[in-house]
């Protein structure tokens, strides 16, 4: 089970950062979904700022409780602009981040390697805890990642084409839930984690 983070400033502004933390409004979006989050055997967060705000604002217990979930995509020079800026000032460079899976021009990861490693974590029984493989036959991960994150799990579960990416949306606070095994998967995806017909944005 993924859920992503509480809106912040950056993501507000579509900006490449994953170092600001929640803003006011964010955290209690995040204490209002609380009660609506899913029961779990194991806790992991990415260890962006919204994550790991994200998760204690859920109660998912103090950071260094989680288990460590894969953390976003590695923009390199980009971090902290806005898309809209880097469009403006490398349009070139853009096109060839958003139309081939291996191009890199931020110097961080390219979106083929964020597919590979989301989904290396994805197939090994999402990090497994650091342990052996469990002997009962279900157990339940619930992590807070980066929407990016999400994008790319569902995108390795379901053997979408890399280009598949760019036509998945996250929105913020919502449960994407993956089950079955590596080769296998169904997915549930956007569900809000609040009560029906409550606001989960800003207040």
């Amino acid at each position: 089970m993924l859920v992503s983070p509480a809106l912040n400033p950056a993501l507000r502004e579509a900006r490449f950062d994953d170092d600001t933390p929640l803003d006011p409004s964010g955290a209690r979006a995040a204490r209002t979904a609380a009660p609506h989050l899913p029961a779990a055997d194991r806790y992991a967060a990415g260890a962006s700022a919204r994550c790991r705000a994200t998760a204690r604002e859920l109660g998912l217990g103090a950071p260094d409780d989680l288990e460590v979930a894969p953390a976003g995509w590695r923009l390199g020079r980009w971090s902290g602009l806005r898309l809209d800026e880097v469009a403006a000032a490398e349009p070139e460079a853009v096109a060839a981040w958003a139309s081939d899976p291996e191009a890199a021009p931020h110097g961080g990861e390219s979106l083929r390697g964020l597919l590979d490693r989301v989904g290396g974590w994805l197939d090994s029984g999402a990090g497994d805890g650091g342990s052996a493989p469990p002997t009962r036959g279900v157990v339940r991960l619930l992590a807070v990642v980066e929407p990016a994150v999400v994008r790319a799990a569902v995108t390795h579960a379901l053997g979408l084409p890399p280009a598949a990416f760019w036509r998945l949306d996250t929105g913020p606070l919502t449960l994407t839930t993956l089950t079955g095994h590596p080769g296998r998967w169904n997915l549930a995806t956007g569900l809000p984690l609040t009560p029906a017909g409550a606001v989960s944005g800003e207040g």
